[in-house]
């Protein structure tokens, strides 16, 4: 993992990706942007009430962080569900999923997270690349799954995928009511195995919940960003914090990848 700081921007660079100079990533907090108030600074959340002009700016200042050539990040109509799209060339139109994938140069792609997981896939022999936005409904619906699945189906090996799990809510911040645990448990008894029990308040682990799918669909490399977005106020957005602020509304954080 990997740290930039200029001018109060924050880029989180993966281990694993970084070692491929055909690709280009990054995960971004909230700070180093032009947004005002609660949006405050780099909202990248195009379906937000903040400013549309400034959000066009944050997002320019993303593309041009991580060096890319293109002039616009494919951003997905995201509704918590298990759609993911496929992009084969350029297109302007909106796209309603959780998750892309290509193969294609110079079409950044990426997700928005205010407490969900964001995960960047890149398959090293087959060169395509994928990002997925991974929160609790998308995560049980079997999101990752599909990709995945999806990315074998193109004829990518196990062992050529690898797999970020971005910044998000950690398990200490995401208490949970028993209906959602009831919700887990009835699925599958054995996924009492991601929840913790203390004080008489049940807490969800989001992250481990995700690598066990991983795990399960026979990926081997897992990187794993610990960086708490709820608990981490002033590095990045958090719709519980805001929640809990009686906020009407949230920046969001955005991270992306880009074959060049």
């Amino acid at each position: 993992m990997k740290f930039t700081l200029t001018w109060g921007l924050k880029l989180i660079k993966s281990k694993e990706l970084s070692k491929f100079k055909n690709i280009s990533h990054g995960f971004f907090g909230s700070k180093g942007g032009c947004s005002k108030g609660i949006y405050n600074s780099l909202n990248c959340g195009i379906g937000s009430n903040d400013k549309n002009l400034n959000v066009k700016k944050n997002l320019n200042i993303v593309l041009k962080k991580i060096k890319s050539k293109s002039e616009k990040v494919i951003l997905p109509k995201q509704v918590h569900s298990n759609k993911f799209h496929y992009i084969s060339k350029k297109n302007n139109k909106t796209i309603v999923c959780d998750a892309l994938i290509t193969n294609q140069k110079n079409i950044p792609i990426g997700v928005l997270t205010a407490d969900c997981a964001p995960l960047l896939i890149y398959d090293k022999k087959k060169k395509i690349i994928a990002v997925i936005h991974a929160g609790w409904r998308g995560a049980y619906k079997g999101i990752i799954k599909k990709v995945i699945h999806f990315l074998y189906n193109k004829g990518c090996k196990k062992k050529d995928i690898i797999t970020v799990i971005g910044p998000c809510i950690s398990v200490s911040s995401y208490e949970i009511k028993m209906d959602f645990l009831k919700r887990f448990l009835s699925k599958n008894k054995k996924n009492k195995v991601f929840f913790k029990f203390s004080n008489n308040k049940i807490f969800f682990n989001l992250k481990r919940y995700i690598k066990y799918q991983l795990i399960k669909l026979g990926i081997k490399k897992i990187e794993i960003i610990n960086k708490d977005t709820y608990k981490l106020k002033n590095t990045y957005f958090s719709a519980r914090r805001s929640l809990k602020k009686k906020n009407n509304d949230y920046g969001r954080n955005i991270s992306l990848i880009v074959i060049n």
